[in-house]
């Protein structure tokens, strides 16, 4: 039956310029790894752009941890009632993961699950997207010039929850190069389409492994070739290296802190830095063409 009074007009997010959701229909890609990453490779372009992060993955967010977050204090409020992001390395954050229980920093407890329908994540999302204040200095300086979302994998309540209801600047979809990950992430890139939202392109990751003795590249996970076969620009490949998981496991975005890592990425972690940084430069050019 058709919807009364038409259908839902998208509306911009308040206090937000342009939006760009990071997404992949396979879990455990890199995605939210990406996401951070690719925040503050946009916040260090020469005209420091103000960029903000937000969290979209009810059920398993990452944010939180990646940003080293995971304790902070939970989010305040403004006098109208809007959620405060919570700020680290000086990129504003919102999660789920400030908003539900957590157990203290010492204790052995798991963090609680959360256990809802279909209905209940709607609500949830919708109070992300539309009651987060982004402006600067509690609400009363400027917004952001970009906010990257980070989406939980498939094609759920979330996605088009996000796309019936936000003006989506463009998508940037992220898989490593695997067939099993790629027949997923055609999903993903399908469902974009049927929503209306722009795929601004592919971040490969895992590309390669950079051997440290001969700098000679192995694929190990399979070719480009197999992501040329999606049909959608190829912004970045990124090689495997140890310092991005050591870095998002302590809230040390790889872009940032990349040499911190013990200084054992040679090569591979310049690679991965510069490639990154190119990606995050034309995905700024592509979403203001």
């Amino acid at each position: 039956m058709p919807r009364r009074g038409g259908p839902i007009q998208k509306r911009h997010i308040e206090h937000v310029k342009k939006v760009i959701v990071v997404a992949s229909g396979k879990g455990g890609v890199g995605k939210s790894t990406i996401a951070v990453n690719l925040a503050f490779s946009l916040a260090m372009l020469s005209h420091r752009p103000r960029v903000g992060i937000l969290d979209l993955d009810i059920f398993g967010p990452s944010i939180p941890t990646l940003m080293g977050l995971q304790h902070s204090d939970d989010p305040h409020l403004t006098p109208a009632g809007a959620l405060l992001p919570i700020i680290n390395h000086g990129v504003p954050t919102m999660s789920m993961g400030y908003l539900v229980p957590r157990p203290p920093p010492d204790s052995a407890e798991f963090e609680g699950a959360i256990v809802w329908r279909g209905l209940m994540v709607q609500k949830a999302v919708q109070q992300l997207l539309f009651d987060v204040d982004w402006r600067d200095a509690g609400g009363s300086g400027p917004g952001l010039d970009v906010l990257i979302i980070d989406m939980p994998p498939g094609t759920g309540d979330v996605p088009l929850t996000l796309g019936q209801l936000v003006v989506v600047d463009g998508a940037v979809i992220v898989s490593t190069p695997q067939d099993i990950a790629l027949t997923d992430v055609r999903r993903g890139i399908s469902m974009f389409k049927k929503i209306s939202v722009p795929i601004t392109g592919l971040i490969l990751n895992q590309a390669s492994f950079l051997c440290p003795s001969c700098n000679t590249a192995h694929e190990l996970f399979g070719t480009s070739a197999n992501a040329s076969r999606l049909g959608i620009p190829l912004l970045a490949q990124l090689p495997l290296v140890g310092g991005v998981s050591w870095g998002g496991d302590r809230g040390i975005p790889y872009v940032l802190e990349g040499k911190h890592a013990g200084g054992k990425d040679g090569r591979a972690g310049e690679m991965w830095r510069d490639a990154m940084n190119e990606a995050a430069s034309n995905i700024w050019e592509l979403v203001h063409s």
